[in-house]
């Protein structure tokens, strides 16, 4: 019980702080725009974000099952937690919540720095990343569980649409959230890394033959 607990709040505090990134970028994009375009890109690039969430999630859940795959996801989320450090240190949810109030109130009024067409390229390239992270990390802490998966992917979603200026806010007066998810997620990365080594099905331990069946842990988190 206490387990599933913990694992639910994990995803919440993943999806809480990896969604930094996503505002700045939509935020910035959309800032751009002529005023009255501005909530349409803010929208549109909310919902390319819950759509490309929803595919790597499915291509996610199949392929940490591919024996070796376990590990390199780890070695992925250890980078998301680099990239995410390095976004707390630069104050990445200040500027985003400054981006996403500029976008939203209208507070530039000249001539438009690009097209609708622009910002919607530019928010989908930084999208398809953005997702990546967010997905490997709930998929890891759902660890094939479908209940925790679609309701991390359905938080994400839902953060996005209805709250990303409230989160951005949130976050920018209270650094520490992001310094606890942080923390949150080195630990199911270095977890991720254990199991990718040791796990009897998927790890590269066994598969390379540095670990006989009789060393390699049987699937499931900590081996359970």
């Amino acid at each position: 019980m206490w387990d599933t607990i913990a694992d639910f709040g994990a995803i919440i505090i993943a999806d809480l702080v990896l969604s930094g990134d996503n505002a700045l970028i939509i935020g910035m994009a959309a800032a751009g725009l002529a005023p009255e375009l501005r909530k349409k890109a803010i929208l549109y690039g909310m919902v390319i974000a819950a759509l490309l969430r929803i595919v790597f999630a499915v291509i996610a859940t199949k392929l940490l099952g591919i024996p070796g795959l376990l590990f390199i996801g780890g070695v992925l989320l250890l980078y998301v937690c680099w990239h995410l450090y390095k976004d707390i240190r630069d104050h990445t949810d200040d500027k985003a919540y400054d981006a996403l109030e500029e976008a939203e109130e209208g507070g530039y009024d000249g001539q438009p720095k690009k097209t609708m067409r622009q910002a919607l390229i530019t928010i989908t390239i930084a999208d398809v990343s953005m997702s990546l992270d967010n997905v490997l990390a709930v998929a890891a802490i759902a660890d094939g569980d479908t209940t925790k998966l679609v309701f991390g992917l359905g938080l994400a979603i839902l953060l996005m649409a209805f709250a990303a200026t409230l989160i951005m806010k949130l976050l920018a007066n209270y650094p520490a959230i992001s310094w606890i998810g942080l923390a949150v997620l080195l630990y199911v990365a270095f977890e991720m890394l254990y199991r990718g080594i040791t796990n009897c099905d998927t790890g590269i331990g066994p598969l390379m033959g540095m670990l006989s069946e009789a060393q390699c842990v049987p699937s499931g988190k900590g081996g359970h």
